[in-house]
């Protein structure tokens, strides 16, 4: 007979209790982020086509979602706003009054326990999709900072916990901190997406925040899916600039950039688990070709084994239905 070790590993992988004791990895809900997308109007849910249980809802349907969310253990929720009035300089985005700022009044008003995050970008309100104001065709970096660290302000003031600066424009994190500390926002925790690739998979996104570009692509501002080290360069400048938290953005196609970014940082490491990821799930699923919650909790679970301490994702609420 041969001849066989003393250590057997499959008697680890008996039962699912067995499993249980020794995982080495384990995602919990309050390790999660429910984006959610609010637009104008009340009695509002949009369905999205290409992005299976996410929709669009007006403020008091948003409302209940994130109720929803809060009663499932959910770490936080992250707003993106669609207004109704778009132009050249995005001004609905910076209105003390506007769809973001009013909602996260409301949410902070009737659920104040609840983590809210909001996305600091002008894309959602540009009439031409792209993140800052245009100047002799493509996006002018220090005017735009300008308008972000005045949209930071206006979500601090609303009762924003965490802004996340989503535009990848040089310096605005600097900026927004001291705009927020000069506004007497000391406390609001800046999330920068501090790595956040020129990717395909975000499509899908897109069509949700209606904030396809009407020209020319993102490229000059989102970084080249071939670099890595210019990831930790981007992190480390963020980190100085006061950066209390940096996200990697896509997750599953950077999985060892957000090791690298959490082994070089030491800082919470934030990974964006984005819409075309989650709708390909989605989508083989509905095709019987995959299981798909099996496939999504894969997903999270090597998200999270890579180094993430929180994860954005459109699966939330059903993770912790779980």
């Amino acid at each position: 007979m041969p001849t066989f070790p003393a250590y057997r590993p499959r008697r680890l992988r008996r039962t699912e209790p067995i499993r249980s004791l020794v995982r080495e990895t384990v995602v919990h809900p309050s390790d999660l982020i429910l984006p959610l997308f609010v637009v104008e109007g009340t009695g509002v849910r949009r369905a999205i086509g290409s992005m299976p249980g996410v929709e669009q809802t007006s403020e008091d349907e948003l409302l209940r979602d994130a109720r929803e969310a809060a009663e499932l253990g959910i770490g936080g929720v992250l707003l993106f706003g669609i207004p109704a009035h778009k132009d050249e300089e995005g001004t609905s985005g910076y209105d003390e009054d506007g769809v973001v700022q009013r909602a996260v009044r409301r949410l902070k008003a009737e659920l104040p326990g609840l983590v809210v995050m909001t996305d600091v970008c002008l894309c959602e309100y540009t009439s031409h999709g792209h993140c800052g104001l245009i100047r002799g065709g493509d996006v002018d970096n220090d005017s735009t900072v300008e308008l972000l660290a005045r949209m930071a302000v206006t979500h601090a003031a609303a009762g924003a916990d965490v802004v996340a600066p989503s535009d990848m424009m040089d310096g605005r994190v600097g900026a927004i901190r001291a705009a927020l500390d000069g506004a007497g926002f000391s406390h609001t925790a800046l999330l920068s997406y501090a790595v956040k690739y020129a990717s395909a998979f975000y499509g899908p996104f897109r069509d949700v925040a209606e904030s396809v570009p009407q020209f020319g692509d993102r490229r000059t501002a989102q970084m080249d899916p071939a670099n890595v080290r210019e990831a930790l360069r981007e992190a480390a400048l963020d980190v100085d600039e006061g950066a209390d938290a940096v996200m990697v953005k896509p997750a599953m196609a950077y999985l060892d950039v957000i090791h690298r970014v959490k082994e070089a940082t030491g800082y919470p490491v934030c990974a964006y688990h984005v819409s075309g990821e989650y709708a390909m799930i989605e989508a083989a699923a509905a095709n019987g070709w995959i299981d798909g919650p099996r496939a999504h909790v894969e997903a999270l679970t090597a998200i999270k084994r890579a180094g993430a301490d929180m994860i954005i994702s459109y699966w939330a609420r059903q993770f912790a239905r779980l």
